[in-house]
C-alpha cells in the first residue's frame, strides 16, 4: 500500500493508463569530430521516424475528422523538413559538437522562446507546433517509449504525474474510474474539478513508490483515505468490492433528500448551489437537487479549444446553461486564468509566483478587448434566463471602477446594435483578496452581492501557496485569523444590504456548517457531488443552536480549537429514510 492524500472521494479498482511525461532532462553531451556523420545519421533516422508516425496519425484521424481538421499535421510535417528550424539544429551540432538530441532541445527552446515573445497569435501557435514536434523527434532520438493510448472499451485508471485542468476538460468521464498523480493539490482546480465530476482522485506520490506504476498494473485507489494498492491480493479486491458497495449504497441513501425543501431543523432556509466548469455537469447539478449555479467557472470554455472563443460560441453556452436551469439562478464568473490555469494559446508570462501575479481580472482589464466579448457574450444570455456577472479576484474600488466602465461599455454598444439583454443584471465581486475584505465597506455599495472564495482566501490570508507541497499543510481554512475575515465581509455585506454567498470549498466541507448558520449565509455554492452531503446535515442542524457560536469561536487561538467546538454541533448521519 501506497499512502498519499485523499483530493475526491471514493474507491476505484481497475488497470492503470500511464500517461508519460515528456519532461527531457538529460546531460549535455559532447561528441567527437569523427563521430559527427554518426551523429547526423541519427537526426535524420529520427526525422524519418517522426514524419512516417505523424502521417500515421493523421491516416487515422482523416476519416473521422475530415481533412480540414487534420491540416495541423500538415503544419507539423513541415517543420520537419523547415530549412530555418534544421539549420539552426544542423549548426549546434556542428558548431558546438553537440549530440542530435541537445541540438533538438536547444533549438526547440530557442524558437518557442522567440515566437511566445511576438503578440500575433499564429506565431505563439507556431510556438507550440514547434513544442510538439520537437518533443516527437527528441522521443525518437533518445528512444523513449511510444506514447500510451488509452483503451477504447475497457475502463481505466489514469496515472500521471501532473494533470492540468486542460487536461481534465479533455478526459473520457465514460472510462476514467479514478485518477492518481505525483503532484497537485488538494484545493487545485484539477482536485476541485474531480470532485465536481465525481472520480476518486489520489495524489502526493511523488518519492513513494517502489517502483513506478506500470501500463496494466491493476490499482485499487481510495480518494477518502489516499491509498493506493498496486497489483494488490483476491483477499484485498473483495474487501474493496465489499466497502465500495457500502459506499455507493450511502450515495443513493442520500439521493433520496435530492428534492425535499432545504431548511434547518427550526425551519431556516438555506440555498445550496453548484460550481461547474462545463455544461455537461447540469444534469447532475439537477439531479442532486441544487438550487441554482452559484459558481460558473468560464474559464475551461477557453481550455477546451487552440484558440479564443468568439462572442457567438460563448453566447451559445451561456445562454445553454441559463435556459437549462429554467430561472434559477447562475453566476457567470468572468475569465479567471493564471495560477494553475493556463492556455495553450495565451501566453502567460513565467513568474516566481503566479499566484501573485498576472492572472483574472488583471488580466481581464489589460485585455478590454477580451474581456468585453465575454461581458457581451454574458449580456446577450442574460435575456434567456436569470444570470448574474462575477468578477474574480478584485482588491480595490478602482479594480471595480474600471471592469464596471467596461461593462457599461459593453451595454451601450449591444442597446445601439439592438439586441436585447437584461438591464438590471446583478454584477458581483468575489472577495479572495484579504484587500477587499478590509475595504469590503467601500466596495459593497457599488455591487449587488459577495461570493466569498475561501479557496484562495485562505492561501492569501495565510501566505501559503497551495499548489506548493512543501507547506501544503500549512493551508488551514478553519484558521482563527481565516474565520475573522469571513465575519468581517459578512458584517460589510450586512450593513450595506446586500446578498453574501460562499462558493470555495469550504462550502462544502459539513464541518463549516455551524459557521454559516452562525453567519446567517443563505447560500453556499459547491461541487455537485457535496450538495447532498451538505444537505443531509444541513437538515439535522439548528439555526438558533448555530447562532451563538461566534462568542466561543472569536476566543479561540488554534484551528483545533475550533475544529472541536465545530465537533459539537456536526450531524453527518445520513437521513432513515
Amino acid at each position: 500500500m501506497v499512502e498519499g492524500i485523499g483530493a475526491a472521494s471514493g474507491i476505484a479498482m481497475g488497470k492503470a493508463f500511464v500517461i508519460p511525461t515528456w519532461e527531457w532532462d538529460f546531460p549535455e553531451k559532447l561528441i567527437d569530430v569523427k563521430d559527427l556523420a554518426f551523429e547526423f545519421e541519427r537526426l535524420y533516422d529520427g526525422i524519418r521516424s517522426s514524419k512516417t508516425e505523424i502521417e500515421c496519425i493523421k491516416q487515422e484521424f482523416v476519416t473521422v475528422l475530415g481533412d480540414d481538421k487534420t491540416s495541423i499535421f500538415d503544419a507539423h510535417l513541415a517543420i520537419l523538413e523547415d530549412p530555418i528550424f534544421m539549420n539552426e539544429v544542423q549548426g549546434i551540432m556542428q558548431r558546438q559538437y553537440k549530440a542530435a538530441e541537445v541540438a533538438v532541445k536547444e533549438a526547440i527552446e530557442k524558437f518557442v522562446n522567440m515566437f511566445d515573445l511576438l503578440d500575433d497569435p499564429y506565431m505563439k501557435e507556431r510556438a507550440l507546433d514547434i513544442k510538439d514536434v520537437g518533443n516527437r523527434l527528441l522521443k525518437h532520438l533518445l528512444g523513449a517509449l511510444e506514447e500510451a493510448i488509452p483503451p477504447k472499451e475497457q475502463p481505466y485508471i489514469v496515472v500521471a504525474k501532473e494533470l492540468s485542468p486542460s487536461e481534465m476538460v479533455h478526459l473520457d468521464t465514460n472510462h476514467a474510474l479514478g485518477m492518481v498523480t505525483m503532484l497537485g493539490g488538494q484545493t487545485s482546480h484539477v482536485s476541485i474539478m474531480a470532485r465536481a465530476m465525481g472520480i476518486p482522485y489520489v495524489l502526493g506520490l511523488e518519492g513513494k513508490l517502489p517502483t513506478p506504476i506500470q501500463n496494466g498494473d491493476f490499482l485499487i485507489i481510495d480518494g477518502d483515505e489516499g491509498h493506493v494498492f498496486i497489483n494488490p491480493s483476491e483477499e484485498l479486491i473483495a474487501l474493496y468490492k465489499a466497502r465500495k458497495a457500502v459506499w455507493l449504497k450511502m450515495r443513493d441513501k442520500l439521493q433520496v433528500l435530492a428534492h425535499i425543501p432545504t431548511r434547518t431543523e427550526d425551519g431556516i432556509e438555506i440555498q445550496l448551489a453548484a460550481n461547474i466548469s462545463t455544461v455537461k455537469e447540469l444534469d447532475q447539478v439537477m439531479k442532486n437537487g441544487a438550487s441554482g449555479v452559484g459558481l460558473f467557472r468560464t474559464e475551461f470554455i477557453y481550455m477546451d479549444r487552440d484558440s479564443l472563443p468568439l462572442e457567438e460560441e460563448q453566447f451559445r453556452v451561456y445562454k445553454q446553461v441559463a435556459e437549462k436551469l429554467h430561472g434559477k439562478r447562475v453566476v457567470i464568473r468572468t475569465l479567471d486564468i493564471g495560477g494553475d490555469k493556463s492556455l495553450d494559446y495565451f501566453a502567460l508570462p513565467d513568474e516566481d509566483n503566479p499566484a501573485l501575479g498576472y492572472r483574472a481580472i488583471r488580466i481581464s482589464l489589460d485585455r478590454t478587448d477580451l474581456f468585453k466579448t465575454q461581458l457581451r457574450a454574458i449580456l446577450r444570455a442574460s435575456y434567456f434566463g436569470n444570470i448574474q456577472l462575477l468578477y474574480p479576484m478584485i482588491s480595490s474600488v478602482e479594480e471595480l471602477d474600471r471592469a464596471n466602465h467596461v461593462l457599461q461599455i459593453a451595454k451601450q454598444e449591444l442597446r445601439d446594435e439592438q439586441i436585447l439583454f437584461n438591464e438590471q443584471i446583478e454584477v458581483g465581486i468575489m472577495i479572495e483578496v484579504p484587500a477587499a475584505v478590509v475595504i469590503a465597506d467601500l466596495l459593497a455599495p457599488k455591487v449587488n452581492f459577495f461570493s466569498i472564495g475561501t479557496n484562495d482566501l485562505v492561501q492569501y490570508v495565510l501566505a501559503v501557496d497551495r499548489m506548493n507541497e512543501t507547506v501544503a499543510h500549512l493551508y488551514d481554512p478553519f484558521h482563527p485569523a481565516v474565520l475573522r475575515m469571513l465575519k468581517s465581509t459578512v458584517e460589510a455585506a450586512k450593513a450595506a444590504n446586500i446578498h453574501v454567498s460562499v462558493c470555495g470549498e469550504m462550502a462544502g466541507d459539513i464541518r463549516a456548517l455551524p459557521i454559516w448558520l452562525g453567519l446567517e449565509i443563505k447560500e453556499l455554492s459547491m461541487s455537485v457531488q457535496s450538495i447532498l452531503k451538505v444537505k443531509n446535515s444541513l437538515l439535522q442542524s439548528h439555526f438558533n443552536e448555530s447562532s451563538a457560536i461566534w462568542k466561543e469561536l472569536l476566543c479561540c487561538t488554534s484551528s483545533t480549537a475550533v475544529l472541536k467546538i465545530l465537533s459539537k454541533y456536526l450531524h453527518q448521519d445520513v437521513l432513515a429514510q
